[in-house]
């Protein structure tokens, strides 16, 4: 062992076997943190010290005084948002994607991450049954997934209309109306806010969620030839379900729209042969946006966004420069910066690359419907708890539960919180107060249901109706 490798071994040493503890304590532990971040300040802070600490040391501070503070949402009785955990494959490949150290960017620069991202690119859009010719970028979640579509959606639909967004920016163009359901995620709106294009109008949904397609229809026709952009949803954040995708998209189309689908975690039901009709029409989109932390369940931060025009993608967010060596041409390879709003950033591809691997398409389809038959388990069993309602048709891996009133529901979701055996977050949904559920861990398996389902119970029983 050389010495430069010498400064490494004993901290990544420590850290490994620190990483092992925590993840054996995840079938035992308490799901929330035991300490604040106030108190975490003064025992990993201070003032900063004149002298250095050994690596390993600082590994063994962060370890033994931080634990505390985690939460245990790598456990597979964590519910309260929709994280998956991290397969052994995508953890193991993430930690050698940290010692690589690649900044990937330039296929000749770094061939390895960026062969590893355009393959796990290919077999997406295989898995998802997208369009194969799609353009496939790699970003840091779900937010920027949706904004990177919808940079190059805004890019098509001004170009459209004669204008060049690049060289003229917004001043004087024309209008570009954003149409979405009224239950779509905040990231839409987060989303549309960065790109400048303001608030979009939202169109009535149904009571689980879906957008209305004779609303969407009606929107479309208020302003005929106005650069128009629609925002569909795959996965309700409450109730799982899917938009009516093929209506909806035609309509859209019908217009000259160009159609966006949200699917942060609901995409993925499409590697489901069992549940990909529930997403009828959904690969006539124009760009897709997806999470693979969630369903797929890689380390964060890894967004993907999926766009049908490749020439869209890279002319909203791409770059030239003259010390970089490009590859390829629109029409062939090209290097990963062309397709997502970063010069510099680590090989976030490289895990899904190893978790598409670890799994194969049968274990992903696996991935998926287990998922599912979590979610419908936790909500048959939690339905029959006296006084418990379960609102949505469990359509994906959403459950949302409400007592009999807020007042209960609230004070169950608060006892079932201090309890600390699950975590599952409160919500309003409809106007109602709401416990959700997101099953999205590849770990949670019969017992951590049942010891879900019961959690509940004891909550309820200890909040009289």
């Amino acid at each position: 062992m050389t010495a430069r490798v010498q400064q490494f071994a004993p901290a990544l040493e420590a850290t490994h076997a620190h990483a092992l503890r925590w993840l054996e304590s995840q079938s035992t532990r308490r799901i929330p943190p035991s300490r604040t971040a106030d108190e975490l300040l003064p025992l990993l802070g201070g003032p900063l010290p004149d002298g250095p600490m050994a690596a390993e040391e600082v590994v063994d501070l962060l370890a033994r005084e931080g634990e505390p503070g985690l939460m245990a949402m790598p456990a597979g009785r964590f519910y309260g948002w929709v994280m998956g955990g991290t397969l052994p494959a995508a953890m193991a490949v993430d930690w050698l994607v940290s010692a690589w150290d690649q900044n990937t960017g330039l296929r000749a620069a770094t061939p390895t991450t960026a062969a590893c991202e355009e393959i796990a690119g290919t077999w997406l859009l295989d898995v998802l049954g997208l369009p194969a010719h799609s353009d496939v970028g790699f970003v840091t979640g779900g937010t920027m997934a949706n904004f990177t579509c919808l940079a190059a959606a805004r890019q098509s639909v001004l170009a459209r209309a004669g204008w060049d967004v690049n060289h003229d920016g917004l001043f004087g163009a024309p209008r570009v109306r954003v149409l979405v359901g009224q239950e779509r995620h905040e990231s839409v709106d987060l989303t549309l806010r960065y790109l400048g294009l303001g608030a979009p109008t939202a169109v009535a949904a149904d009571d689980q969620g879906r957008i209305l397609p004779g609303a969407l229809k009606a929107s479309l026709a208020e302003e005929p030839g106005c650069p128009t952009i629609v925002c569909l949803q795959a996965g309700n954040l409450h109730s799982g379900a899917f938009d009516p995708f093929r209506e909806a998209i035609e309509t859209a189309h019908a217009s000259g729209a160009w159609v966006h689908v949200d699917g942060a975690f609901g995409l993925f039901a499409a590697a489901s042969p069992d549940l990909r009709p529930a997403l009828d029409g959904y690969a006539l989109a124009d760009s897709w946006a997806t999470d693979a932390h969630k369903t797929l369940n890689v380390p964060f931060d890894c967004g993907i966004a999926v766009v049908v025009d490749p020439q869209a993608l890279r002319s909203a967010v791409g770059a030239h420069t003259a010390y970089l060596i490009e590859a390829g041409g629109e029409d062939g390879p090209t290097d990963p910066f062309m397709k997502a709003p970063e010069f510099s950033r680590r090989a976030r591809g490289v895990p899904v690359w190893a978790a598409l691997r670890s799994l194969g398409r049968h274990g992903v389809t696996g991935l998926v419907d287990g998922l599912v038959a979590n979610a419908r388990a936790l909500a048959a069993g939690i339905s029959e708890i006296p006084g418990a309602t379960i609102l949505n048709d469990v359509a994906f891996t959403q459950v949302c539960v409400a007592f009999e009133d807020d007042a209960r529901t609230v004070a169950v979701t608060e006892e079932l919180l201090r309890d600390g055996t699950v975590w599952m977050s409160g919500s309003l949904w409809r106007g109602r107060r709401v416990m959700r559920i997101s099953v999205c861990n590849w770990s949670t398996d019969a017992d951590d249901v049942t010891a879900s389902i019961e959690a509940v119970r004891r909550a309820a029983a200890a909040v009289p109706a």
